[in-house]
């Protein structure tokens, strides 16, 4: 198992990695100015661009929502990525190898090159069998979506291909792009025979399945000839890519919505998939040939945000046995989440894709709305085993649900369910029910059977603690209050920050001088960074920001991504958002000359301001002053003013 990753190492992929480049990989970029560039937030649907990104300093802002963060938690928020995973794969995107912690191991160069290679053979097996599917051969394969109501913009927007009867199609297709059979061999797409390996999808209707960032790591296949003697449905075997317990069909294209509306609909089969996005219910991924187990509960909770604070996972099943016993499956692995969990079961036993077929849009849209909670499905179900009208039955399914409902590990929602089953019994006291059932938690608790303290919350995949803490973790996050300032209520442990006035020339200064200090934090050096410490900022924010910047390392004013990483740490939590915004709104400039006279301008009416501050300070010490009760403190404010006035005129020369 991988340790936590160096810090140093996390520095140097930051410091390394260009960040246009990677969010130009998802985003229209255009220049905005010097050095800046902007595009359409993808965090946030606008018509004017306000996603700014400042490569200098490695960092993006949207001033639109207010999300923001470095090049990490870009790709992070994206690719609904763990830190590590983020920080990972842009490695190996520049080709760095990282060192672990506690001796822990990470991939190699040769495992991150092996798994580009794999990664390459399945994006070009991708592109062949989406261009089979045009050809004269694969009239079944359209037949067949035809007949399931998918047309060809469909398919295109799936990726649905075709894999070609006979042996050596891909095989001969991709030998030709230069893979070996040795590479082909771990990709899982070839079989191997007597006389060498040979295509394992022939004659198929197939899906391409992709991981959270949209790269092809797979593929589904269905048979559509009588004399095919395989399963009706074959998927790629376990691959270094490919680990079924952790996919999940559709969510390159569900994660969005999923993040989005808070809301992740469970179906059972490729074709479902597609009708539900196709019905508007763009969050319905699938598993892909296993259980709905704790692997994809991880992947599941990410793209919540399952943090309690609201959220919803919806299984469809089969209205049949097979149906009903996948539901208690996933009643077994509920409670690994926060967000509430809920079964919607088509009593006919349609699944999404015959209910769109037969009934339309509507009828899907209608399934999921008919949502009932996993905990009362789970209870009725295991009722309907036996003859409620007799007082045998009503006892034998009392024992039978006791230990579901005392299964449920939150106390207040296990009181709750202890009336319902009351009710659906027919029984007419309650407090004979809740004594059972807290009578077979305490017994199960013996057996440790429950594994857990009760009411202790998921067992969701522990992240490690984020960058701007000084360690490894958690992606950016939203802001309240607008862009700037971070708004809310205020306490002892975080003062309230407000937004300066706009018009307040002083405000306005001072807020560009910070900018300047941000974005080219060279002009600090030498006599400057003296200067800079020792100015006074009327703007509270602005004095805070001030002061983070006098607690970072001078040294690191050479290194603009880590100096205003470092900022960025020590800046209070309020404020993080407005340091993003001062250190990539668009100096006005367009020249590298005329950003270095703006920067020499700003700083210099920081510096007169301040030395009028100063001067300010010591004329009143003077005027309170007796001169014949104190002749020497007397001549050294004069000296001392004379000196200030030198210092402000110099500056106006060389400004």
């Amino acid at each position: 198992m991988p340790g936590l990753i160096k810090r140093e190492d996390i520095d140097e992929v930051r410091q390394r990695t260009d960040i246009k480049e990677v969010v130009d990989g998802y985003v229209t970029l255009k220049g905005a100015g010097l050095g800046t560039f902007k595009g359409l937030c993808p965090f946030h649907d606008e018509r004017s661009p306000s996603f700014t990104v400042r490569p200098q300093v490695g960092r993006y802002h949207c001033f639109g929502c207010g999300e923001d963060g470095d090049v990490i938690a870009f790709v992070q928020k994206q690719d609904h990525s763990s830190f590590q995973e983020a920080v990972e794969k842009l490695a190996a995107r520049i080709g760095y190898e990282l060192r672990y912690e506690d001796g822990g191991t990470g991939p190699s160069r040769e495992e991150v090159g092996r798994r580009q290679r794999l990664l390459d053979a399945h994006k070009i097996a991708d592109e062949f069998f989406r261009a089979q599917l045009l050809t004269p051969g694969a009239a079944e394969a359209r037949t067949f979506l035809h007949g399931r109501g998918f047309d060809r913009a469909a398919a295109e927007h799936f990726g649905c291909g075709y894999a070609p009867q006979g042996w050596d199609a891909l095989l001969k297709h991709l030998r030709g792009r230069g893979f070996t059979d040795a590479e082909l061999k771990l990709t899982g797409m070839f079989s191997e025979g007597n006389r060498g390996i040979y295509d394992r999808f022939r004659g198929r209707l197939i899906w391409p399945i992709k991981d959270i960032a949209g790269d092809t790591i797979g593929f589904g296949a269905r048979k559509l000839y009588e004399d095919d003697q395989g399963p009706k449905y074959l998927n790629t075997p376990e691959t270094a890519l490919y680990k079924k317990s952790q996919v999940l069909y559709g969510i390159d294209l569900a994660k969005r919505s999923i993040a989005k509306d808070r809301q992740l609909v469970v179906v059972e089969g490729y074709t479902d998939v597609m009708a539900c996005h196709l019905a508007g219910i763009t969050t319905a991924v699938a598993t892909c040939g296993t259980a709905f187990g704790t692997e994809h509960i991880k992947i599941a909770r990410r793209l919540l945000s399952d943090d309690g604070t609201g959220g919803e996972v919806v299984f469809t099943f089969d209205g049949d046995a097979a149906g009903q016993k996948a539901a208690l499956r996933a009643f077994e692995e509920d409670q690994r989440f926060t967000a509430q969990t809920y079964v919607a079961v088509e009593p006919t036993g349609a699944d999404p894709c015959d209910l769109r077929q037969s009934r339309g849009d509507e009828a899907v849209h209608a399934l999921v709305q008919s949502r009932r909670p996993l905990f009362e499905f789970a209870i009725r179900t295991t009722l309907k085993q036996f003859n409620l009208d007799t007082v045998e039955g009503r006892v034998q399914g009392l024992k039978a649900s006791v230990p579901v409902v005392a299964a449920i590990r939150d106390a207040s929602t296990r009181t709750g369910y202890c009336q319902a089953l009351t009710g659906w019994l027919g029984m007419p006291d309650p407090n004979e029910v809740l004594r059972l059932v807290n009578a077979e938690v305490k017994n199960a608790a013996k057996r440790g059977e429950t594994g857990r303290t009760q009411g202790s919350g998921p067992q969701g995949h522990q992240q490690q603690p984020g960058p701007q803490h000084g360690s490894q973790g958690q992606a950016g996050r939203g802001h309240g209050g607008g862009p700037g300032v971070a708004a809310g209520p205020p306490s002892e442990a975080v003062p309230s920050y407000h937004r300066p006035d706009p018009r307040d020339p002083v405000a306005s200064m001072e807020r560009q001088a910070l900018e300047v200090a941000l974005q080219e934090p060279s002009f600090l050096a030498g006599g400057n960074w003296e200067r800079f410490s020792a100015a006074r900022f009327a703007t509270p924010a602005f004095q805070a920001v001030h002061d983070a910047m006098r607690a970072t390392d001078p040294a690191l004013t050479a290194d603009p991504v880590r100096w205003v990483e470092q900022v960025m740490h020590e800046v209070p939590e309020p404020l993080r958002p407005l340091v993003s915004e001062l250190a990539v709104v668009p100096l006005p400039a367009s020249t590298e000359e005329a950003v270095q006279k703006y920067c020499r301008d700003i700083l210099s009416r920081l510096f007169e301001l301040q030395i009028t501050r100063v001067k300010a300070d010591k004329m009143g010490q003077l005027q309170r002053l007796d001169p014949a009760a104190d002749p020497e403190t007397f001549q050294r404010l004069n000296r001392e003013l004379m000196m200030l006035e030198m210092e402000r005129r110099a500056l106006r020369a060389d400004a």
